[in-house]
């Protein structure tokens, strides 16, 4: 969880210098094409962007990282002889790819302004199916992979693991419906930066989780050690003797 806090730190500084100038830019053209007095804000826009935002991503991140630390412990030792600091990368690229990446391909991130408001229900389920589907097929395309390396051998096995997922995806992809409410006015470059932002932000958060949680897993599973001068202090009469 302290990894998961300092991952999200690292993706506050990304989501403001970033994502907050894009949110700017949609909500003005939200209220450009306002019809009548704009909406009266009950949490001001400079609350919202600063406290807000940054309660929001720094509790995502410790979330993330108690969630992720229970999935590590499974995966430990079960996925190949890895050590903790690359299971803990790996981990975290996988996660990244099924948690936000496929799901982000089918139903990208949005600005405000972008989506009918009437539906916002069937936006998120289908969001959160396409989660669900890429997450359980993930970790399918592992089982399946373990299961054939034994007769494929470990190359071809995650090669037809790979392929297999790939394949399912495009299904997903091929039966889910797809949601298209950008205004046709709308800037495209506003919107494609927006969602470069948001990618940046995820690519930002996990990344440094894998790093962070792989170096303190590493210190803790496998510690180095000690140096002979290190024992040679420490077993030495002086450093034994009493202080009078």
């Amino acid at each position: 969880m302290l990894a998961g806090l300092g991952a999200g730190l690292l993706a506050l500084v990304v989501a403001y210098l970033l994502g907050e100038p894009r949110v700017d830019a949609a909500i003005a053209y939200e209220d450009a094409h306002a019809a009548g007095e704009p909406a009266m804000e009950v949490v001001s826009r400079s609350l919202q962007s600063t406290a807000g935002l940054a309660t929001g991503v720094l509790v995502y991140g410790v979330s993330l990282g108690g969630i992720a630390a229970l999935a590590y412990c499974f995966a430990l030792g079960r996925v190949g002889r890895f050590t903790p600091r690359a299971t803990a990368a790996l981990l975290s690229g996988v996660a990244l790819l099924a948690v936000y990446v496929v799901p982000f391909l089918k139903y990208p991130a949005n600005p405000p302004s972008v989506g009918d408001p009437e539906t916002i229900g069937k936006r998120t389920t289908l969001y959160f199916l396409m989660m669900a589907l890429s997450v359980l097929l993930s970790i399918a395309a592992v089982i399946v992979g373990k299961r054939l390396a034994p007769r494929l051998g470990n190359w071809y096995a995650t090669v037809v693991a790979v392929l297999g997922f790939a394949v399912a995806v495009g299904l997903a992809f091929a039966f889910l419906p797809a949601v298209n409410e950008v205004p046709e006015d709308f800037s495209a470059t506003l919107l494609w930066q927006f969602r470069l932002a948001a990618l940046a932000i995820q690519l930002t958060l996990w990344a440094s989780f894998g790093l962070l949680f792989g170096h303190l897993a590493e210190r803790l599973l496998n510690p180095k050690p000690a140096t002979p001068a290190a024992v040679t202090r420490e077993t030495s009469p002086e450093a034994t003797a009493p202080v009078h």
